[in-house]
């Protein structure tokens, strides 16, 4: 069996994959494409025309978008189940993981951490309005997702799911700028279970080095 992961190194969502191949202990190897370069190869775009990340390859088996992906994982390989047993807490994980892509994706990650952390760090352009915009809309995204969050270690139920490893990379991100920990803190059930995911082994075994 041979398992290979095409990622950016910063992508949250690269990151969600491959907290989902370490939740369910399988070896893989990372294959590093940058899709914002100017030359993104040839190769790499036979595998995912649209130029984004990840994509994985499992054998002569090519999968792209991030939530298919983890759900082949989970379904297709042995190892801790990511998803819940119970109708509602399914649709309740599957309810987070589209919160959290379209809504909270931008204003956390594109506009506060992109613009407050990550392209400061790496000598980038950035914009503070982006950082602002972000910020204002930062507590109606963590309101709801503390009002659909189960309480404790785990989002959903009463181990890790989908949900957990979709929403981790973000508020790891988030959290990096002051203003985000200050704006999590606001959010009682979100800050024990972020306590909770970031100590996990497979969220430390790939957590990304940002660009000091």
């Amino acid at each position: 069996m041979s398992i290979a992961l095409h990622g950016y190194r910063y992508s949250v969502y690269a990151w969600i994959a491959r907290l989902a191949l370490h939740e369910k202990n399988l070896p893989y190897a990372w294959r590093e494409v940058d899709p914002f370069a100017d030359n993104v190869p040839a190769d790499y775009l036979s595998l995912h025309p649209f130029k984004r990340v990840p994509t994985l390859v499992h054998d002569d088996f090519v999968i792209y978008e991030t939530a298919a992906i983890t759900r082949y994982l989970d379904a297709g390989f042995e190892g801790p189940r990511l998803h819940p047993q119970s109708p509602r807490e399914r649709a309740r994980m599957d309810q987070l993981i589209s919160v959290i892509d379209n809504y909270a994706y931008w204003p956390l990650v594109r506009q506060v951490f992109s613009h407050a952390v990550f392209r400061p760090r790496a000598g980038r352009p950035f914009d503070p309005a982006e950082v602002s915009r972000g910020l204002a809309e930062a507590p109606r995204v963590l309101s709801a997702l503390e009002g659909l969050a189960r309480g404790g270690a785990h989002l959903v139920c009463d181990h890790t799911t989908l949900a957990d490893l979709h929403l981790a990379p973000m508020i790891a991100y988030f959290a990096t700028a002051p203003e985000g920990e200050r704006l999590l803190s606001h959010h009682p059930k979100l800050e024990a279970w972020w306590r909770a995911v970031s100590g996990r082994r497979s969220f430390i075994e790939t957590k990304p080095d940002l660009p000091s």
